[in-house]
């Protein structure tokens, strides 16, 4: 299918206006002019530390300047970077360098000192403040990547939060976050003027694409660690931003606090992806932030970002996915291979320019996501086969049903967890939940229900028998006071799983 021009990624650094700003830290601001010069420079640098095209340069850092230049100045260096969560500890970190064959690893002074002998495998380590030096010498830069260069090359290895395992390597070409960063910023109305709170991490593909996005649109990034929400909301009155991406345990946070009216009135969109917003939480963004347009969305690392809501039916649709968004075609597959009737369960199925390249090194478990399309697919090609059932309605619009792995086999049905999920959080009684199965010899699996509120379990259980059928009602449920967190910022079902099988 034809798509836009597709050039290398660091052409993104010269689509802004050159005065204009482009990235904002802590004590200073730097142009689009001086971030192409930057990025220049810290990949000239690179070169320096005696890789080759193609290696793999790892990168473990909160969210400073190198780690936000990283991933243009490793692709005009013809390197593949590989951002760490910058919350992962050793054992994480070795893995992933080992698994990527990582030639260098720049982190901090601390965050080194963690690493013990075997860590590294090959990869020689570089403190951050040694690429500061080198960003801030005055040396070389390397000019922008030739346009003829071949945009299938491999510009980034993206892992997985490893929730369902060891994480994996996902395979992202030039091609992929190009049209990945063409596609958020044109159908979020992204501009020139508009100013982005990354508060997600940048090793996570939602969270890169804050950065990519944005400057794909010429706009400015404000990168922010934040340590409590009230960080998040201090951070938005000071830049003035007009755009803030969150997972649903921080919106949970978020919706909770004060905000004040120069935190809000600049907003222009909100945008959630790494799980559904519930009607409820809905409501409340809405109570908070009445102008702006707020953005569901649904992704998988295979194909960075698959779907969004149009904003002006979020309101009538809250639970709903939308429709593809640009460059992505989304299939519904039935068990028989054939188009899901309107309403009826079927695979989530995305094709197009999109689609990673596989898993790195793991050829079993690339055949396993990525396989042929459907025969009928308008783009064809590789597809990924998600292993999440959802439904399209007879609106056209998307609708999560579940993960194969993550539902609920109780009494001879199959239930979405996120059903029960919506249903706990619509109750006054509960600000965020999760349900999952515990084996059970009578009923296949019972439901456990994991929730965060007041503690009225009576009143709990009887909104729910009030919403939800029988079979549906939870046999537990068990009070957090703080659900768990993966390094993405979503809920760790692992860790709650282990508890329920312990």
């Amino acid at each position: 299918m034809p798509h836009p021009l597709v050039l290398p990624l660091d052409h993104l650094a010269l689509r802004g206006d050159p005065a204009a700003p482009a990235l904002r830290l802590r004590g200073s601001v730097i142009n689009h002019e001086a971030l192409n010069l930057r990025i220049g420079r810290l990949a000239a640098w690179l070169l320096t530390r005696g890789l080759s095209e193609g290696d793999r340069a790892a990168s473990w850092m909160g969210k400073t300047e190198i780690a936000c230049l990283m991933p243009l100045a490793a692709a005009r260096a013809g390197l593949i970077h590989v951002p760490i969560n910058p919350l992962l500890k050793r054992a994480q970190v070795a893995h992933i360098l080992s698994d990527s064959g990582a030639r260098l690893l720049i982190a901090g002074t601390a965050r080194l000192g963690t690493l013990e002998d075997g860590d590294l495998s090959e990869a020689k380590t570089i403190e951050e403040r040694e690429a500061d030096e080198a960003l801030d010498g005055g040396g070389d830069a390397l000019p922008a990547s030739p346009g003829s260069r071949d945009t299938d090359d491999l510009a980034a290895i993206l892992y997985t939060s490893g929730s369902t395992g060891r994480p994996k390597g996902v395979m992202l070409s030039h091609a992929n976050l190009w049209l990945g960063a063409l596609s958020v910023a044109e159908y979020l109305k992204l501009g020139a003027d508009d100013v982005t709170l990354a508060v997600l991490p940048l090793s996570f593909d939602y969270g890169q694409n804050q950065l990519l996005g944005t400057w794909a649109a010429g706009g400015s990034v404000a990168p922010l660690d934040y340590l409590t929400a009230k960080d998040v909301i201090k951070a938005c009155a000071k830049h003035q931003v007009t755009t803030l991406a969150a997972v649903p345990p921080l919106w949970v946070q978020l919706v909770e606090q004060a905000w004040m009216p120069e935190a809000v009135t600049p907003m222009r969109r909100l945008t959630n992806s790494g799980g559904a917003l519930t009607p409820g939480l809905v409501i409340k963004l809405r109570g908070i932030f009445e102008r702006a347009d707020i953005y569901a969305m649904y992704g998988l690392t295979e194909a960075f970002r698959s779907t969004y809501l149009d904003p002006s039916l979020i309101d009538g649709n809250p639970t709903s996915m939308g429709r593809a968004i640009p460059h992505a075609e989304i299939m519904v597959v039935a068990e028989d291979g054939d188009e899901a009737a309107p309403d009826a369960p079927g695979e989530l199925v995305h094709a197009g320019p999109l689609v990673a390249q596989g898993y790195w090194r793991d050829a079993a478990r690339t055949a396993e996501r990525f396989r042929p399309a459907p025969a009928w697919s308008r783009y064809g090609g590789t597809a990924v086969w998600s292993g999440d059932t959802v439904k399209r309605g007879h609106d056209g619009l998307l609708y999560f049903v579940g993960r194969d792995d993550a539902m609920i086999k109780t009494s001879g049905n199959r239930v979405s967890p996120q059903e029960i999920e919506e249903a706990a959080d619509a109750s006054d009684a509960v600000a965020e939940s999760c349900a999952m199965g515990r084996k059970d010899e009578s009923l296949g699996e019972a439901i456990v229900l994991f929730a965060r509120g007041n503690g009225d379990e009576a009143g709990l259980r009887a909104h729910l028998k009030a919403t939800l059928p029988n079979f549906m009602q939870p046999s537990e449920v068990v009070w957090l006071g703080e659900f768990p967190k993966n390094a993405n910022g979503k809920i760790d079902r692992t860790a709650l799983k282990a508890r329920i099988a312990s």
